[in-house]
């Protein structure tokens, strides 16, 4: 049925899906519905933006109140609750305009003015018309006749003010102004039954798998969670699993108008709503859907008379992008995050950085790396070593491989030796244990460093661009010089070998952590201990320690020199920037804010190593570690000449130990000349994007993050840039915020979980990954942005992950428990060296955990206790 041309009245038919600011997010959705061959959507009409504008202009004082609104603080509920119900009130007590009036109410005589309909709110945003505003805004079933359609429309628009709405708004930034409500009107279907289909597994994220979940009457028993629904899962037209609910209830129209919940006979509760044909069927019209919009849909559904009708559709916007293949194999990814510590997602222009500077091109989704092990599983030459490897490093990630592997046909097994190359730089040649080798690699790259800042300061425009790209080849060379591969994998080895060797011997597991406490050149354990140094000097100071507690912008540095004391703090912290500044949380990621261009962050530690220690804490505290590990030493040398072919056995182990000593500080060596090295770039790209912003080329210097290291080559060399392609890039990145990585992706966007499969733990525990030995018990401090730290001497600090950034506050505490790690990620190299009994990779720690709950972390057999 079609409508004549009227700016409040649009029929389905005649909308699409590019008039999201005419309709809003629900009404353009079953508009584009409306147009699929083979859908049947609900006849019905939406009330337009329009409408809402022309009703807001009329209503008495809101100017003032969307004024008072847009000032209030979100946690400020009873004020938000108190102003949201009083402009409720005012749109639901607008008398509509005749005219207006006639649009709606001629509108539904077309349609038939006894039936019954569905009133339902549809929300856009002006200047983010994809915004979701999913369940914020109300619906209405079952209305009848004109005055009660004009009363729920007025509801409708209303509901644009709910508590929820608007607390929703002041949380994410939107304008209470630039925020419109169109109102679909819809015909009623009476359903046999009704449910929610997913055409991607909403759990698993297999694009390849869909999800059915169905009840009898309406779906809003099920949307509102009343019953217990029927779920079945669809594979290639197949039912694979099937589980029939007990419904005890349905929600019903009734004759006059509203609905009700019913009680459903016993004999029926445990009956399937759809047959397995409809199963079937239901799943090829969500394919079809699918097809239409191209991305998985999250689809509401009606069965009367044995015909499907679709009264909703959206996009699945949980799930995690798939990589693009270029081939329609079947690929298994890596998540790149989980081996660096850094699993929150990068911008474009930090993806090209990592991407130029890694020894192969990387998979990306989602703001996310991924390395393609496809091949390497396939072959049976490189499948042992790489399922070690990573099995080793994170038992999860591990697991979750060999789960694919023992799948039927997901890969083919390759004949042969497979891919060239090992995934981690293969088995390095041996190297004799000699400090100066450790030295000489430090002073090759920091002159490497200090040549590139004094060549790139003459470098603009493309030039700049040009000496980055060449410049970052001499980066890889210093990063992958074989020499400094083989110093730290033969570390590495010879601690695996040291913790295998003295279990067997002496029946002592994990030795190897406390033989690597206060190790020589650990540039990242230094960095904490240097901070600690940082706190003496403004320590005896108490007016620059009241000023830091007041501390807001990151100019505070030179406010400093004002105080008795002051200049010491200010020269002591600058110095400590100067060595580490380059630093920050998720310091793989270029575009992130560096500590020397936010040194704020860094004032909540200064202030506990202020309040927690004594003088000189510093250096007692390398000390103490570095005797701790000597007393271990000797304890393990005695204890082994005490065995058959004893001498022998100390002799060996003797020479691994000083192998570990000697050459496992370097371990954290490489990045810290990576990220150094990046922070010279940044600085001289930031300078040319100011240059940009000043020509009206781009509207702020940080619009460079959301373009790839090419796009910013094209931009700086033609002055011109996309700023559609700026805006969808940052809307794609608030998008990829919201998402969690997995550890493992197949190529149909299965997020395949690993498990740990132990039986060795007691019952109730949490259970990780035993990365730095010995028990300990204390209070758990859930933390997850560094910059809200306050921490006290002896807390567990529990997190998301750690990233070397995170070492000045391994100082206070004595435990870490992380949700994602592995054996010699930053976290538990770190942790070793300070002698923090650790465990990593506990899943959902954060949120299983309370912060200030007591906990036990067992760092030697690797589980986490609640204690009572």
């Amino acid at each position: 049925m079609s409508f004549p041309p009227d700016r409040y009245v649009l029929g389905l038919q005649e909308i699409d899906q590019t008039q999201v600011a005419v309709v809003g997010g629900k009404g353009a959705q079953l508009g584009e519905l409306s147009r699929i061959e083979g859908i049947h959507v609900p006849a019905g009409y939406c009330v337009t933006t329009d409408a809402f504008r022309r009703v807001m202009a009329d209503a008495p004082s809101i100017d003032d109140r969307l004024d008072r609104l847009s000032r209030l603080n979100p946690d400020d509920r009873e004020a938000v609750r108190t102003l949201s119900a009083e402009i409720r009130r005012t749109l639901e007590g607008i008398a509509i305009p005749e005219d207006l009036a006639a649009a709606i109410t001629g509108a539904l005589a077309r349609l038939g003015e006894h039936a019954a309909y569905a009133v339902r709110s549809s929300a856009t945003a002006e200047d983010s018309p994809t915004a979701s505003f999913a369940g914020q805004q109300d619906t209405y079933l079952n209305v009848v006749g004109p005055a009660a359609i004009l009363q729920h429309v007025s509801r409708c628009w209303a509901s644009l003010f709910t508590e929820r709405a608007v607390t929703y708004r002041l949380r994410n930034g939107f304008d209470h102004w630039k925020v419109h409500m169109a109102v679909v009107v819809q015909q009623m279907v009476f359903p046999h039954a009704a449910g929610i289909l997913f055409t991607a597994d909403p759990i698993t994220g297999n694009r390849k798998v869909a999800a059915v979940e169905a009840s009898f009457g309406l779906g809003e028993a099920l949307v509102s969670g009343l019953v217990n629904a029927d779920a079945y899962k669809v594979r290639d037209g197949e039912i694979v699993a099937k589980a029939v609910g007990t419904k005890q209830l349905a929600i019903h129209a009734l004759p006059a108008g509203g609905t009700e919940e019913q009680a459903i006979d016993p004999a029926r509760q445990e009956q399937p709503a759809l047959t397995d044909a409809q199963v079937v069927r239901l799943v090829q019209l969500g394919r079809r859907i699918e097809a239409h919009f191209g991305r998985p849909q999250d689809i509401e559904w009606c069965l009367v008379d044995d015909g499907f009708h679709i009264v909703q559709s959206r996009p699945i916007t949980t799930l995690f992008p798939i990589p693009e293949s270029g081939d329609r194999e079947n690929h298994v990814y890596v998540s790149v995050g989980h081996q660096q510590m850094m699993t929150d997602p990068m911008k474009p222009l930090g993806l090209s950085f990592w991407q130029m500077t890694t020894p192969a091109p990387m998979a990306e989704a989602g703001g996310r790396l991924f390395v393609d092990v496809t091949q390497r599983l396939a072959s049976p030459a490189s499948r042992a070593g790489i399922l070690e490897a990573l099995g080793r490093s994170d038992p999860l990630t591990g697991d979750a491989l060999q789960t694919i592997l023992e799948r039927d046909g997901f890969i083919r097994p390759l004949p042969g030796e497979g891919p060239p190359g090992p995934l981690f730089g293969g088995t390095p040649a041996p190297i004799e244990t000699d400090p100066a080798i450790v030295t000489e690699l430090i002073g090759r790259s920091e002159a490497s460093i200090a040549a590139s800042e004094r060549d790139i300061r003459t470098k603009s425009g493309e030039a700049l661009l040009d000496f980055i790209r060449a410049d970052i080849q001499e980066l890889r060379r210093i990063l992958f010089d074989p020499q400094s591969h083989q110093v730290f994998m033969s570390a590495m080895e010879a601690a695996w070998w040291l913790n295998d060797q003295l279990e067997a011997w002496l029946g002592e597991k994990n030795a190897a952590d406390t033989l690597t406490q206060s190790v020589p050149h650990n540039v990242t354990s230094e960095m904490g201990l240097a901070l600690l140094d940082v706190a003496d000097v403004i320590r005896p100071h108490p007016d620059v320690v009241a000023f830091l507690q007041h501390v807001e912008g990151e100019g505070f540095l030179d406010e400093l020199v004002k105080l008795a004391g002051g200049r010491e703090a200010r020269d002591a912290i600058r110095a400590w920037l100067d060595k580490y500044g380059m630093r920050c949380v998720g310091e793989i990621d270029i575009t992130k804010p560096r500590w020397s261009e936010r040194p704020t962050t860094l004032v909540p530690i200064i202030l506990g190593n202020v309040k927690n220690f004594e003088p000189g804490a510093g250096e007692r505290r390398f000390e103490q570690g570095r005797q701790e590990a000597q007393k271990k030493e000797q304890e393990l040398l005695e204890r082994l000449r005490a065995l058959p072919d004893g001498e022998r056995k100390a002799e060996e182990v003797k020479s691994m130990i000083d192998r570990v000593r000697t050459f496992i500080g370097y371990r954290e060596y490489p990045k810290y000349g990576m990220v150094s090295r990046y922070f010279v770039y940044k600085q001289a790209l930031l300078q040319e994007a100011e240059r940009l912003v000043q020509g009206h080329v781009l509207r702020e210097n940080e619009d460079i993050f959301y373009l790839t290291f090419s796009e910013l080559h094209d931009v700086v060399r033609t002055n011109q840039v996309d700023d559609q392609l700026i805006r969808q890039r940052k809307d794609a990145f608030r998008s990829y915020e919201a998402l969690t990585p997995p550890r493992v992706l197949t190529s149909d966007g299965e997020a395949v979980a690993g498990a740990y499969r132990r039986d060795d733990v007691p019952a109730g525990a949490l259970v990780g990954l035993a990365v730095s030995a010995g028990t300990i018990e204390g209070r758990a401090r859930v933390i997850l942005d560094m910059a809200e730290a306050d921490l006290e001497a002896g807390d567990i600090l529990v997190t998301a992950y750690t990233d070397p950034s995170w070492t000045p506050m391994f100082v206070t505490i004595k435990g870490l428990v992380t949700q994602v790690g592995g054996l010699m990620t930053h976290g538990a190299v770190i942790a070793r060296e300070y002698g923090l009994p650790a465990v990593v990779g506990v899943e959902h720690a954060t949120r299983l955990i309370r912060d200030g709950q007591r906990i036990r972390v067992n760092g030697t057999d690797g589980y986490v206790e609640i204690l009572p």
